[in-house]
């Protein structure tokens, strides 16, 4: 029987399973295409290991439930959002930040940290981001093919992030080492740890900027401003685990993504090269919109309501899963064609219209454009090699491994 014929919750495998995203491309589409067919979100049973009773959650796959949501904090919870069940309670001092907050703690919060973030720091941001990726690319030529993502697609983010808070250049490698700790599904204790150094990390930056203030992003964020606003230690390391694994996490996996997109469609990466000022904005966000680097987020019902003729009582959980909404037929025409002139692209892998959209999507776009602008530049041939190694995980859409060659 197809899912099309029935929705019960044992035709449907458990969406934010790593087993299910490990499977090939193909079926992760097909299951995809078949639950965006049905007429309501189908009901996903789980079984979690520890947990001693069945769970289940509404799969919201369709573009139009993804922004629905996502535009009503009043009627959705973002409280754990990127848990798939709620944060255990060793965990919450690090991944208590503004994306697992409702308002008014979540607005208070982005309030202090979008002066260092938002907008009006681009000219600042692309003059940095610009010396940063010469530097790499630089480093990359002279050390010849070989490993792509711990080099150029991690350190990009690294290096930009860390030469705005201040962080040392040694220390690039513990937070490589870190991030993927967290982000890896190895469970349990290994995360805490990871987590707790982590956290340990930016506490004792956050001492020393209160004793010595210098000229960065961590000393604006704990010092009190002239409102009187300023964040805690518990608020700046979990800002900062954010950052971590939002920001660099992120911008890293579209980068490698982009390697392989554009090695696998050379006719885009010659578009490309002819005019990179032409053709890099469309470029950035098709490759945004096709590798989607974070596929869901939690939200939970605080109150019986209506969505887009869904009925959710009081505690439901839903997932929204951005991958398979950015690759919605009736918003994306030819949805699987990886096209950079394809113009209107409203993909969600930023997230959707409402009060958790990103913060620092501007400095990823940033980042992928002035890294690709100054690579393609230096070595219009670059290509992967390979078959690229995913990470284990249903959260990150991530590449652990790719070759390049040039």
């Amino acid at each position: 029987m197809s899912l099309t014929e029935s929705t019960s919750a044992a035709t449907v495998p458990d969406l934010v399973d790593p087993s299910f995203w490990a499977r090939p491309y193909a079926e992760r589409v097909a299951l995809f295409e078949e639950l965006r067919a049905l007429p309501h979100p189908a009901f996903v049973q789980q079984r979690l290991p520890g947990v001693p009773w069945a769970l289940g959650y509404r799969a919201l796959v369709k573009y139009a439930d993804v922004v629905e949501v996502s535009r009503r904090p009043q009627d959705f919870s973002s409280q754990g959002a990127t848990s798939i069940v709620g944060m255990p309670p060793e965990l919450d001092e690090y991944y208590g930040s503004m994306i697992n907050m409702d308002n008014p703690e979540h607005a208070r919060l982005r309030r202090i940290v979008s002066a260092s973030f938002g907008r009006a720091t681009v000219p600042e941001l692309t003059a940095r981001a610009t010396r940063i990726a010469r530097g790499i690319i630089r480093d990359l030529v002279e050390r010849g093919p070989g490993d792509f993502v711990r080099p150029v697609a991690a350190e990009m983010p690294i290096a930009v992030l860390g030469d705005m808070m201040g962080l040392p250049e040694e220390d690039h490698d513990l937070l490589f080492d870190l991030s993927n700790k967290i982000v890896e599904p190895s469970g349990g204790e290994a995360v805490v740890e990871a987590s707790r150094e982590l956290g340990d990390y930016i506490a004792r930056l956050r001492e020393e900027r209160l004793a010595r203030p210098r000229a960065d992003v961590i000393t604006k964020l704990v010092r009190v401003q002239a409102d009187g606003e300023y964040l805690n230690r518990q608020e700046l390391v979990s800002f900062f685990i954010l950052l971590v694994i939002a920001g660099m996490e992120t911008t890293r996996n579209a980068i490698s993504h982009a390697l392989v997109l554009l090695t696998e469609h050379p006719e885009q990466r010659r578009l490309l090269v002819s005019d990179f000022d032409r053709y890099a904005q469309g470029a950035v966000e098709e490759i945004l919109r096709v590798s989607t680097p974070i596929n869901w987020m939690r939200r939970v019902a605080v109150r019986d309501c209506e969505m887009n003729g869904h009925r959710f009582r009081k505690g439901d959980r839903v997932f929204l899963f951005y991958w398979s909404a950015n690759r919605d037929a009736g918003v994306f025409p030819d949805p699987y064609r990886f096209d950079i002139t394809r113009g209107a692209n409203a993909h969600l892998t930023f997230g959707a219209v409402g009060p958790h959209v990103c913060l620092g999507a501007h400095l990823a776009r940033l980042e992928i454009t002035v890294l690709y602008r100054e690579l393609l530049a230096a070595l219009p041939e670059i290509r992967a090699v390979g078959q690229p190694h995913r990470l284990d995980s249903s959260f990150i859409e991530g590449i652990k491994r790719v070759r390049c060659a040039f």
